[in-house]
């Protein structure tokens, strides 16, 4: 009886590692030499294999998000700096951390001098809807602009831009550091009219919001795109003390 239930175990170990669950396996396994585990009731057990099974994948998810995302920071909420910081407040960000504005297709718009932090707190909110499985994708203008020119001599431009407009949460850093060219403006179109009640945008830029018309040749584009993005946004203007030098300052006094 021994040998046949040893038998029925190994059995089910390969039929669960053939199915990738590897760790409800790695559980069993580990239940078999737990004396107080095995007193459970079989639902009780099973529900703490799945927990367990769920529970790896999702963190696998996540992780494969954040790898994919690319973001120039690993920021995280709670590391964003407030102090000499004016524009947003932490509750602000905690809000926005819940991403709900995601699910209501609705943006954010962040502008301020550089050194304030704009990079760290758009990274940051991109890595909170990481940890709930909403895939991300982080950009600076310029090289959101490259990536497209290399996908259409690369015969996957319709591709790639379907992946943009399909992304639940499109991060747009540095946008506007240089007037956009006829072709980077029809670009910029194209991508916010498909996301547009689709997907959110986040977009950081030095420049506030109320300039960025100077920043389209075209005046009619201009238009279409900030009507696109600017009434369905949460917008902060960040003001104050450089964030690196309040870090920098906060490292001295450390190591002092």
């Amino acid at each position: 009886m021994v040998e046949e239930d040893k038998m029925l175990e190994t059995t089910t170990l390969n039929q669960l590692r053939d199915l990738s669950l590897h760790t409800m396996a790695k559980k069993l396994t580990e239940q078999q030499n737990q004396p107080e585990i095995l007193s459970l009731t079989f639902e009780e057990r099973f529900g703490m294999l799945v927990d367990a099974e769920w529970m790896r994948k999702r963190e696998n998810r996540i992780e494969r998000y954040i790898c994919q995302a690319n973001f120039r920071f690993p920021a995280v909420i709670e590391d964003i700096e407030y102090s000499g910081k004016h524009g947003i407040t932490k509750k602000d960000v905690l809000i926005l951390s819940q991403c709900s504005y995601i699910h209501k297709k609705q943006n954010i718009l962040v502008s301020g001098l550089t050194g304030i932090g704009k990079t760290y707190l758009i990274c940051a909110l991109g890595r909170t809807a990481c940890y709930q499985s909403l895939p991300v994708r982080y950009f600076r203008t310029s090289d959101l602009f490259l990536e497209l020119s290399c996908a259409q001599l690369a015969g996957r431009y319709l591709t790639f831009r379907k992946q943009l407009a399909n992304i639940p949460l499109l991060i747009l850093d540095d946008w506007g550091l240089k007037r956009f060219s006829d072709e980077e403006s029809h670009e910029v179109l194209e991508l916010i009219e498909l996301r547009y009640q689709n997907n959110s945008t986040i977009i950081s830029s030095q420049l506030p919001y109320t300039n960025w018309h100077e920043l389209f040749p075209d005046p009619t584009i201009a238009d279409a795109v900030l009507d696109r993005i600017i009434h369905n946004s949460y917008k902060f203007d960040l003001s104050g003390e450089s964030m690196r030098k309040v870090l920098a300052k906060k490292d001295f006094e450390r190591e002092s």
